[in-house]
């Protein structure tokens, strides 16, 4: 009797985490060529522009810009977020990131912006370390 009220526990348990599991959203909501509106920003890195690197909180922190500066006809856009370090241990996310084309690339150095949903394991009552590539840059506390 145990068994049968156990299994269809079991199997409700499961079907919950799949649907958790699916509405997790690592990858961008959005990407497009330019930086984010200026009504859109909540805060912004400071320095990090000149690298060719901008981060920004979206939507009072609820989302997180990068924005990638380099060839307008070959962009880097961000594909995947991941939390490297949660909050009260680092408070750490790294962008991956893949061009959006082969070539040929133009020379000139415009920023390309991807936008994700903020991880469930970081907060902005910390500063946030975006880490792209071999770059880092500081978000301040939202």
């Amino acid at each position: 009797m145990q068994m049968r009220k156990l299994v269809p526990a079991v199997l409700v348990a499961t079907a919950f985490a799949f649907v958790l599991t699916g509405c997790t959203e690592t990858g961008p909501t959005q990407n497009f060529s330019g930086l984010p509106d200026e009504e859109e920003i909540a805060t912004e890195s400071e320095g990090g522009a000149d690298q060719g690197l901008q981060a920004f909180w979206l939507q009072e922190g609820s989302q997180i810009a990068v924005a990638i500066s380099g060839s307008s006809t070959c962009p880097v856009v961000g594909s995947h977020i991941e939390v490297v370090e949660p909050e009260g241990e680092g408070n750490v996310v790294e962008i991956t990131t893949r061009p959006i084309s082969s070539g040929p690339c133009t020379m000139d150095f415009v920023p390309h912006t991807s936008v994700f949903w903020t991880p469930d394991l970081v907060t902005t009552a910390e500063p946030l370390t975006v880490r792209v590539g071999d770059q880092e840059i500081e978000l301040p506390i939202k």
